[in-house]
């Protein structure tokens, strides 16, 4: 949070929004990054292209970026690997469970208005919020 700004914050969720809203426009699919990917895992099908095409934007993006001159943030991680797996396993189920991720329901649900995504979103919400009040300030983590 170093170098936020609002106009950075602005121009960034601009541009999501409207990823998410032209994929949704030209492509008839939400931008939840799970479902994408699940998709990918899945049976190879004709829909392969566009999905592989996303992810590897993500990656790809902030690499063309840094290319360009740009700098990117130092990421630094404390938690031990174990802790990171099981994490990433508990995402994975959440996202499973809730049947998106927020992405899906927090950018593209929401932007819908759809009920079960602003409940998906709450719900979110609020166990980070536990998690963080948990690990940060009861247990110290």
């Amino acid at each position: 949070m170093d170098s936020f700004t609002p106009l950075s914050a602005l121009l960034g969720g601009g541009l999501i929004g409207a990823s998410a809203a032209l994929l949704l426009l030209l492509n008839g699919r939400i931008a939840g990054i799970s479902g994408i990917l699940g998709g990918l895992l899945a049976s190879p099908s004709r829909e392969t292209g566009w999905r592989a095409a996303f992810l590897a934007g993500l990656v790809l993006a902030p690499l063309v970026y840094a290319g360009l001159g740009g700098s990117l943030p130092a990421v630094t991680v404390s938690a031990s690997f174990p802790l990171i797996v099981v994490a990433g396993l508990l995402v994975g189920f959440g996202a499973r469970l809730g049947a998106g991720c927020t992405s899906g329901h927090g950018v593209c649900g929401i932007g819908r208005g759809s009920p079960r995504s602003l409940i998906a979103t709450g719900t979110f919400m609020a166990v980070a919020i536990l998690t963080v009040l948990v690990t940060r300030h009861l247990l110290g983590a």
